[in-house]
């Protein structure tokens, strides 16, 4: 019948007749009540990640209804609490209210109000030890050294078992996998978990680079070795030596270049354009593409030895489709890295955030995921902007406005966090920001920002 089911509500009350009259109206809605006399059997019960909330009466004998919202919430301050006043105590309300409860209940109360009072504190409590939970499982999947595969996924748990292994043996590595799952990340994670660790990391993006330069990008020169060669140059190949080459979107490359490419990964050598000499390399190879190699190289767009050479061990990249129950662990790491390189503070994420996360069908897999999570930081603090609405993509994309736009959306979100903080205190906010009066109160008009709107704001952590 219920999703709240089994979901327990904590109520404590001296009076047995009131105890039974809410542990029943609790019942009917779906509710499992868990009854106490006093707040001190109250306390000895409350666990760790307790996932109800609490419904306390405030007069009791011994420990009353005060005292056990200030244990509590020096307990656990997400922990919602919902006190029962006597009629017309208005004072020990508004005293509650401002030591951290949820809500009040003014005897008498109806079944419907005890309901739906509870109802938004559970819904707030899931929120809370869901951030919770994501925020420790981020700490712990921090702590590893070197790059991180952020996930939790069968699909991507498998992958970071793989890099771990493969990271140990000598073997040069192909990654498949469409376009911003991240493989440039599993190739670092590979090299920085390898012996090469603390050697060269090359990158190369095969498709950036121009085809009349990319001989002498990868392999180097001599002097004199072509028109322009004024000195001798070094290749990526060379400068990596001792550590690892990152091929990327190695489809890319033209097919005269992939012959010598070959040559390089079987001899272990290179030979500068305009010398005879070769260079002998210590290197591992990491390869890239989102396309299928052995079509390509049936299709002949991409040399059949160069693709068997490269396919020593393949390690497919899950999409972020395929990894669904970690978009929003993702989103939150790439929430705190956007704040704390902004200095911004990021709006929660409820509810109807994650469902919009979840629904949304990412074809531009990790790399759209940061990008939303970076403008959800710098402009979701704004009504105009939430999750939902730079989701579904009814504003412009910022890298589409020009440059004094994109840079006036900024300040106003600036501005917008800065009036937050000060719950509209404009001396304040001038100290913050470092502008005079003036300069603020002209900003503020140019963005429609009124500072009195502000005033009655109390910013939560």
């Amino acid at each position: 019948m219920h999703e709240t089911s089994a979901i327990p509500v904590m109520l404590v009350d001296d009076e047995a007749h009131l105890r039974i009259t809410a542990s029943q109206t609790l019942e009917l809605a779906g509710y499992a009540p868990e009854v106490h006399e006093s707040a001190e059997s109250a306390l000895a019960a409350l666990s760790t990640d307790f996932p109800g909330v609490l419904v306390s009466d405030i007069r009791m004998p011994g420990m009353d209804g005060m005292a056990l919202l200030r244990e509590v919430r020096h307990r656990d301050p997400d922990l919602p609490v919902v006190l029962i006043t006597g009629h017309g105590d208005i004072s020990t309300a508004v005293e509650a209210m401002r030591d951290g409860a949820w809500d009040f209940l003014e005897k008498p109360f109806a079944g419907e109000r005890l309901v739906e009072v509870v109802r938004r504190g559970i819904e707030k409590r899931r929120l809370s030890l869901e951030n919770r939970h994501l925020k420790a499982e981020l700490e712990a999947q921090q702590s590893v050294p070197g790059p991180r595969l952020v996930g939790r996924a069968p699909a991507i748990q498998q992958l970071a078992s793989m890099v771990q292994r493969i990271s140990q043996v000598e073997t040069d590595v192909l990654l498949h996998g469409e376009t911003g799952t991240g493989k440039d990340l599993v190739a670092r994670a590979i090299h920085e978990r390898s012996s090469r660790g603390g050697k060269p990391f090359v990158a190369i993006n095969c498709g950036a680079v121009p085809e009349s330069t990319i001989e002498s990008e990868l392999f180097g020169h001599e002097k004199g070795a072509f028109t322009g060669a004024v000195e001798r140059r070094v290749g990526k190949f060379e400068h990596a030596n001792g550590g690892t080459v990152f091929l990327d979107e190695i489809e890319s490359m033209p097919l005269s270049l992939q012959v010598k490419l070959l040559r390089v990964l079987q001899e272990r050598a290179v030979e500068r354009l305009g010398s005879n000499d070769l260079v002998t390399l210590d290197i591992r190879v990491i390869a890239a593409t989102k396309t299928d190699l052995k079509l390509a190289a049936e299709a002949g767009r991409f040399r059949e030895d160069l693709y068997y050479r490269l396919n020593v061990v393949t390690l497919p990249i899950p999409s972020l489709r395929e990894r669904r129950e970690d978009i929003p662990l993702l989103f939150q790491h790439f929430v705190a890295v956007a704040a704390s390189r902004s200095g911004l503070e990021a709006p929660p994420l409820d509810s109807q955030g994650i469902a919009a996360l979840l629904a949304h069908d990412w074809p531009g897999n990790v790399r759209e995921l940061r990008n939303v999570a970076e403008r959800y930081v710098l402009l979701g603090a704004t009504c105009d902007y939430s999750l939902e609405t730079l989701l579904q993509g009814a504003h412009k994309d910022n890298g589409d406005l020009p440059l004094a736009q994109q840079v006036e959306v900024f300040e106003k979100s600036v501005i917008n966090q800065a009036l937050v903080r000060s719950q509209g205190c404009v001396s304040d906010i001038c100290d913050r920001l470092g502008v005079p009066r003036k300069t603020l109160y002209d900003k503020l008009k140019k963005h429609g920002l009124k500072a009195e709107d502000y005033r009655h704001i109390v910013e939560t952590e």
